[in-house]
């Protein structure tokens, strides 16, 4: 059954008819929740012909992304999908169509693509972007050869847009589907098996180039067209240059909006499910734990299928959680016990069962994590439901799942609310971090009273390292750089190679914070990115996960920064705080450790950036409950930062 709710393209029509879409740009994301691809497909266009500048001018404080987009044949119709992509993830986009010619604009420094400072490059190859340097007759043989020279060109463009392209931006290409009109030009059933057969290895060697976090991406188009997406339309391809159908670009806009939305940091973090209906067939209420059912019937193993594909979303990092309107006993039992689910009690980090507002439920989810509110997915087979958390939950994705349970995971993943660059290491523990939070927080009960949370803050026995980032850990520094919002001084976004960048540059510093205590080792769980010169320590940015704020480790790490800058005779410490949409609490941090403000020149024009220095004097204790360890070099001795000045 649909959501009774007015279509969000008619909200949307009636703003543009009235002439008022860049007056309410900041509502245009919320209209577009859940809408289907015929209204997406006016909103983009509607949306398309909006002037940045105006928009800007009304609504300063929009995120803006530069797009360059390019091809070998006319790809401008790309450009509205796009646009109501981003338009859906809350940004507004700056777009240049380039047009034919994408060897040339990749491959020339001085040209309009790189004028324009893209932060996405999408390079967009069609189906006849191998066969035109193909001539007839051929073997399968020749197709090779000149498949090979097109995957060499791509590594050579790469290189080049890595080299112009401003610091930070990705290039995206695509897996090149291979038409029948051509396999079929063979009649010899043994060689069309054997062109099927390299052109998968031509695509599979584009697959293996990508490196997202390194600023080039692959979007693989076989399970678009797997979906039932034609590639090619043959008479748009004759008579327009365009070789790529409205449906493959809009369904490749999609997947593109996921990666931009992925790059800017706005992977989603937690799954909260509805049970009845959504996690198992029947109604607890009704039936009891023995009642419900994942399996037994084909129905049933709808559900069991559902819930194999949400344990692997868990199993790279996605949290787990329960909001049901349920009895707390009944809900425990059946996921605690019940012998035919995949997912067990294990598997979610908190469970809230209730006959309370299913919207209280997700912020009640929210702060047992720590987590901030729009960070959540929902996902429910009720309307009701789902109306009522996108009303009070802004921010939050809302899944529509319905009465088809065998659609739950196509409806899940069509969006990739949980697609990040490069999956490390800390994301597949994630779970098992949150478990050890909850441990910490029983060990907590009964200490609330200042005397008893320090008691509880001295028994934890944290232990904090701040040293340069190892190899391996860059990726997981440039992912905290996206994803924390909260304690993160000033918003900077980081790929991977910028933080190789910094930690291999001289003068340069990027340090990872790592954090233990008695229930476990919390891994890396912040960052810092710097610069030293003669005039001091430089903290362009200090960045810390939600998940361990309030133990004191964020006190330890700026005053064992001010320590060590000491103690390499450095003259002062300068850092830099910049407003966002979260970090606003974190404006007194630096006043509050010593730090004075001092003026900078276009402040104002940057937002509102207040810079500080410190100069040594004086220097705030490491809380006497964190053993703190840290060095700014490689080259330094590592000692123990002291307790007390």
């Amino acid at each position: 059954m649909p959501d009774s709710v007015p279509s969000p393209a008619g909200s949307l029509r009636a703003l543009h008819a009235a002439g008022e879409l860049v007056a309410a740009y900041p509502q245009v994301r919320g209209l577009l929740d859940g809408a289907p691809a015929h209204e997406l497909d006016f909103a983009g266009r509607a949306l398309a012909r909006l002037d940045p500048d105006e928009v800007l001018a009304a609504h300063p404080g929009t995120p803006v992304v530069r797009v360059a987009v390019t091809g070998r044949g006319t790809v401008g119709e790309l450009v509205p999908a796009l646009t109501g992509e981003a338009a859906r993830h809350g940004m507004l986009l700056r777009t240049l169509v380039c047009g034919g010619g994408y060897a040339r604009e990749l491959a020339d420094p001085r040209s309009a693509l790189y004028a324009h400072a893209p932060e996405l490059t999408l390079c967009v190859l069609d189906p006849l972007t191998v066969w035109e340097k193909v001539a007839e007759p051929w073997l399968p043989i020749e197709v090779t050869v000149a498949a090979a020279r097109q995957r060499a060109l791509l590594a050579e463009l790469a290189a080049a847009h890595a080299a112009h392209a401003p610091s930070g931006a990705t290039l995206v290409l695509n897996t090149v589907p291979l038409l029948r009109r051509f396999t079929h030009q063979l009649t010899g059933l043994a060689q069309r098996a054997e062109l099927g057969g390299l052109w998968r290895e031509f695509n599979a060697d584009l697959l293996y180039m990508s490196t997202p976090a390194e600023g080039l991406a692959v979007l693989d188009l076989e399970p678009l067209l797997a979906a039932g997406i034609r590639a090619d339309d043959p008479r748009m391809g004759a008579y327009a240059d365009a070789h790529c159908t409205a449906g493959l670009l809009a369904a490749y806009a999609r997947e593109a909006g996921h990666l931009l939305r992925a790059l800017r940091g706005g992977a989603k973090k937690c799954l909260v499910l509805d049970l009845d209906g959504t996690l198992w067939d029947g109604v607890l209420a009704e039936e009891g734990p023995e009642g419900v059912s994942a399996s037994g019937s084909l129905r049933g193993a709808a559900f069991g299928a559902f819930q194999r594909a949400v344990r692997q979303l868990a199993s790279q990092g996605v949290l787990l959680a329960v909001c049901s309107k349920n009895d707390p006993a009944p809900v425990a039992r059946a996921l605690a016990e019940h012998p035919e689910f995949p997912l067990g009690a294990e598997d979610f980090v908190t469970v809230v069962a209730d006959w309370g507002s299913k919207a209280e439920g997700v912020h009640t989810i929210a702060a047992r994590l720590g987590i901030a509110p729009e960070a959540v997915v929902f996902a429910d087979d009720t309307p009701f439901e789902r109306e009522t958390v996108r009303a009070g939950v802004p921010g939050a994705a809302v899944v529509p799942l319905d009465a088809e349970p065998a659609l739950h995971t196509e409806h899940l993943l069509a969006d990739g609310w949980f697609d990040t660059p490069t999956l490390t290491e800390e994301d597949r523990l994630r779970p098992a971090r949150y478990a050890q939070r909850e441990r910490r927080e029983r060990f907590m009960d009964g200490s609330s009273d200042t005397t008893g949370h320090q008691a509880f803050l001295a028994g934890l026995g944290i232990r904090a390292e701040v040293s340069p980032a190892r190899e391996h850990e860059s990726a997981r520094l440039a992912q905290l750089s996206l994803r924390t919002n909260r304690f993160n001084l000033t918003g900077t976004r980081l790929t991977t190679a910028q933080v190789r960048q910094l930690a291999d540059g001289p003068g340069t510093l990027a340090l990872a914070v790592r954090a233990a205590d008695r229930f476990g080792d919390e891994g890396v769980i912040g960052a810092v990115f710097g610069r030293v010169d003669a005039t001091g320590l430089h903290l362009d940015n200090l960045v810390l996960s939600c998940r361990i704020l309030g133990r004191g480790i964020e006190e330890a790490l700026l005053s064992g920064l001010l320590y060590a800058a000491r103690a390499a005779g450095l003259p002062a410490v300068h850092a830099l705080w910049r407003p966002t949409r979260a970090n606003g609490a974190l404006r007194t941090l630096y006043p509050d450790h010593g730090f004075a403000p001092v003026p900078r020149p276009g402040a104002a024009a940057d937002g509102g950036s207040l810079c500080f220095r410190h100069a040594l004097e004086r220097v705030t204790p490491v809380p006497a409950h964190v053993r703190l360890r840290l060095r700014l070099t490689e080259a330094e001795v590592e000692t123990c930062t002291p307790s007390r000045t």
